[in-house]
């Protein structure tokens, strides 16, 4: 019997051919080609392990991926052309029922053949998630439901997921090619119904899919572990004793449906087979839906807290240990209110180090006084601290990059952005604290080439690798690149580091013309075979490309050690699999384990183990033994610079609000929610992240660098507590949180603010300067602990409006519940302490080499005096004698009111 169907005239088919065949050619090669430049890039960086691991694990995993797939596909359309007529297509667009054919056989499986190299593609791809399952390391902590450790769920649940969900996907696949090529023979044939062979064969495929199916629910039980329902993160009651029950049940019956399928289908009954399929699918609406709804709303809503009393538990503590909050301190913070001036004494080199700039008018006040050209830019400011004449001061600075968006339109052609403009130059550098006489930071590092006032040497200025060098580099070429401007012409210079990929021959030539689609790259004559390119420069792309499975920090930061300018950037390992543990966006357990230098000349990464004891790590050290170094043997110059994360500070404060709190009741009911502090901010009010300072945090010892959050109770504006992670040496990483007294007000932020904006002084002086065409910028309000007291400091800024260059020009300081306004932190700061205590400048000793305080003068004006005092202010000044300094303001302000007959200022 034979039928035809009218399909027109069909397109010659050779060309067609052709273009496929060179179709897929072009895909195939433009793969070898990344492949290849990705190895010469690996084996540039030392890291070609990581690599090979890479593309020999998702081969191994795809070749076995490949044969099962081919298999189960193959067997599955083999099976029904065996019995079934073939299909032939002739030229003249009638389709033809012929006997079986042997030679229609490769063309299927080559069909087969490619439908299978997508799913070992699929599979291949998460070869790490799989390779973990292997490396699986305890973390030592068991949740209470299934009494598995964490690293069951983080290391081999996910795997299990995966592999369960590509064979359904696969029996998907063979149950609708069965199904299909079934339908279309029996249309063909003019047959009714299927045979009985053919509803073997998909009830076959039907079972095995609820096989599948039954194992999958199997591992969905372990979902409850996460569960979003009711008042905490991961199972509660209602998880634990309707839905867990439910899937358990819906396993089994999945199993049950799997076997009467293939003997409903064996047996010629389909309906039994839908019957079993129809109660399936009833007992997983009633269990999933109907029951749990009903217990939640009818059993557990009217007790709620002591039917989850259990569950809260399991939540804090596992919580707690995902993020490591255990290990953060509890210290209660005794609040002085009354600082004096031998507290102001004691701390000299804190007071030293309040931060007055704000990265914001910062960076804008860097780019007008020191981009020096339009084609250079400051992206970001850094917060670090160094070594200055012995002692550690807290410094911002920037790095001075190039933009090449900020050429001129005519100017970026591709010799200039590839060949002449290869990289910036330099960094500003200015300490936290000094301010010009004409309200403008006090540059430690300026200019180009960079000059330096400080003991800070800088052999290699250029920055090849950066935060904005987003297109590559030829170097070693036929051209000179340009260095940095000199008056109207341009010093110009030829790379002499390490970095890049060797250009060599002309074959390379071609593939990195290809890979880069830059067909300059193969037309230039200023390639030579010693020229390099310099490839993925971006901070952004480049550690991100050797390891994906991390997460990295929002901010890297630059540092000057030994001469060189250094990238150094945090990294995480984390996963959304650990157990009853409260979700932060898209992942429930972080560690900062890994930390990443850059250097900005020659490109050269390296990645350093922060945190040896993490499982996550520890899983990955093994999959890549030569990729993390041990942090001991980082220079210790860079060393000095490590601190903690804000990313992970951020998380960690985040969690901490609310599970600080580990009493279930005072939990459940929220009783002592925090909050991060709200302050002002251009016109508006914004959350107080959190801030970099240097506090004294043991009881007489150094001041030290640290990372700050405070808290407020949710809903109020008293400040409550304060989290603080330690940056400096032995105790880097170390966390406490200060908890301060319940029973008084402690003045949040926002009541400081509130308390500015009533104070009549300050109120006119804003709204005076508001109106000359200037906008007053409030700064960042800072609480820093003094001793045991607590010091507030908001800088104000003017800035023209039309964008003109931002300048410090008032300090506010706020203690207890008086409020100064000074011209730099001195002057405020003399006026909050010598105000509140007419002892102050009794109490306080003689700067060593200074001249005696002498009573204000009386008479009429006497330059001499006037100087004199002047002249002891700046010794002590120099000297970080605050005490002394403040004491010298003083008599030189009363000496100057009383020969003026000037009032005293408010």
């Amino acid at each position: 019997m034979a039928t035809t169907a009218q399909t027109g005239p069909r397109p010659p088919r050779g060309p067609l051919r052709l273009v496929a065949v060179l179709l897929v050619a072009l895909v195939v090669a433009g793969r070898a080609v990344d492949w290849f430049v990705d190895a010469l890039w690996f084996q540039e960086l030392g890291a070609l392990q990581v690599w090979t691991t890479g593309v020999r694990q998702n081969a191994l995993i795809g070749t076995f991926a490949f044969v099962v797939a081919f298999a189960v596909l193959g067997f599955a359309v083999l099976r029904v052309l065996r019995r079934g007529p073939a299909l032939r297509f002739g030229r003249d667009g009638e389709v033809r029922i012929v006997p079986a054919d042997r030679r229609f056989r490769p063309v299927v499986l080559a069909a087969v053949g490619v439908v299978a190299l997508f799913f070992a593609a699929e599979l291949g791809s998460h070869w790490l998630e799989l390779r973990l399952a292997l490396e699986r390391v305890p973390y030592g902590v068991r949740e209470p439901i299934f009494g598995r450790d964490a690293a069951d769920y983080v290391f081999v649940l996910p795997a299990a997921v995966r592999i369960v969900n590509w064979l359904i996907a696969l029996v998907v696949l063979a149950l609708g090619a069965t199904g299909a090529l079934e339908a279309l023979f029996a249309s063909t044939t003019g047959a009714r119904t299927l045979t009985a062979a053919a509803w073997r064969g998909l009830g076959a495929w039907t079972a095995a899919l609820f096989a599948l199916i039954g194992m999958r629910i199997g591992l969905e039980q372990f979902s409850v572990l996460y569960s979003p329902h009711g008042t905490l993160y991961g199972a509660g009651y209602t998880d634990v004793h309707a839905r867990l029950p439910a899937f358990r049940i819906l396993a089994v019956a999945a199993f049950v449906v799997a076997a009467a399928v293939a003997a409903g289908a064996w047996r010629g009954r389909v309906r039994v087979a839908a019957m079993a399929v129809g109660a399936w699918l009833v007992i997983a609406i009633l269990g999933l839906g109907l029951v749990p709804t009903a217990m939640q709303k009818l059993f557990v809503e009217p007790t709620e807290l002591a039917k989850e009393k259990p569950f809260l538990e399991a939540a804090i503590h596992l919580t707690r240990a995902a993020y490591d909050l255990d290990a953060i301190e509890a210290r209660p913070f005794q609040v002085d209110k009354s600082l004096d001036a031998a507290g102001l004494a004691q701390h000299a080199d804190l007071l030293d180090n309040v931060r007055l700039w704000d990265w914001k008018p910062l960076l804008a006040t860097y780019g007008q006084i020191q981009e020096i050209r339009l084609y250079y830019n400051f992206g970001d400011v850094d917060i670090d601290r160094y070594t200055v004449g012995g002692r550690t001061r807290q410094v911002m600075l920037s790095a001075r990059e190039l933009a090449y968006d900020q050429l001129p339109e005519g100017a970026r052609t591709w010799v200039n952005l590839h060949l002449k403009y290869t990289h910036g130059y330099g960094l500003c550098m200015s300490p936290v604290t000094h301010v010009t006489r004409e309200g403008l930071p006090d540059l430690w590092v300026r200019d180009i080439p960079p000059v330096s006032s400080i003991d800070l040497p800088l052999e290699r200025p250029e920055i090849y690798y950066g935060e904005q060098t987003s297109v590559f580099a030829l170097v070693g070429t036929g051209t000179d690149e340009f260095d940095y401007p000199t008056g109207e012409s341009n010093q110009l210079v030829r790379y002499a580091g390490k970095g890049g990929i060797p250009v060599g021959s002309a074959a390379r030539r071609l593939l990195f013309a290809w890979a880069l689609q830059s067909r300059e790259m193969l037309f230039t004559s200023y390639l030579k075979p010693e020229s390099r390119l310099l490839l993925r420069r971006s901070l952004r792309a480049r550690a991100p490309h050797i390891a994906p499975f991390l997460r990295y920090d929002h901010d890297p930061y630059l540092v000057v050690a030994d001469g060189r300018c250094v990238w150094i950037q945090d990294a995480y390992t984390a996963s959304d699999r650990f157990p009853n543990s409260f979700r932060s966006g898209d992942l429930n357990t972080i560690r900062n384990a890994v930390k990443i230098t850059v250097d900005a000349y020659d490109g050269t990464t390296r990645f350093y183990s922060a945190d040896s004891k993490d499982p996550l790590l520890r899983a990955y050290s093994a999959i890549f033994p030569e990729l993390f170094l041990p942090l001991d043997q980082m220079p210790a110059a860079l060393r000095a610079h490590l601190r903690f994360p804000e990313d992970l500070f951020d998380i960690q404060a985040h969690v901490l609000a609310t599970y600080h709190m580990q009493d279930p009741q005072v939990f459940y009911n929220r009783e002592d929610l925090w909050a991060a502090p709200l302050e002002r901010s251009s016109g508006r009010e914004v959350t107080l992240d959190p801030y970099y300072a240097m506090v004294q945090v043991e009881p007489g010892g150094a001041a030290e660098f640290v990372l700050m959050q405070p808290f407020t109770p949710a809903g109020k504006d008293n400040m409550i507590a304060c989290l603080v992670a330690r940056c400096d040496g032995e105790h880097r990483g170390e966390r406490y949180v200060a908890l301060y007294p319940k029973q008084e007000l402690i003045y949040g932020p926002r009541q400081i603010e509130a308390r500015i904006d009533q104070d009549g002084a300050i109120s006119q002086l804003l709204t005076l300067w508001s109106q000359h065409g200037s906008n007053v910028l409030r700064g960042t309000l800072l609480v820093m602990p003094i001793g045991q007291a607590l010091l507030y400091v908001e800088p104000l800024y003017l800035q023209a409006e039309n964008g003109g260059l931002p300048e410090l020009k008032r300090v506010i300081v706020a203690h207890g519940d008086r409020i100064e306004i000074g011209e730099n932190l001195q002057d405020a700061l003399s006026r909050l302490v010598v105000g509140a205590d007419a002892s102050f400048q009794a109490a306080e000793p003689a700067v060593p080499g200074a001249a005696p305080p002498s009573a204000p003068h009386a008479g009429g004006p006497d330059p001499g005096r006037a100087l004199g005092l002047l002249q002891d202010a700046e010794a002590a000044l120099r000297n970080g004698d605050w005490v002394a300094h403040g004491r010298a303001m003083q008599e030189l302000r009363q000496f100057l009111q009383n020969a003026s007959g000037a009032p005293p200022r408010p």
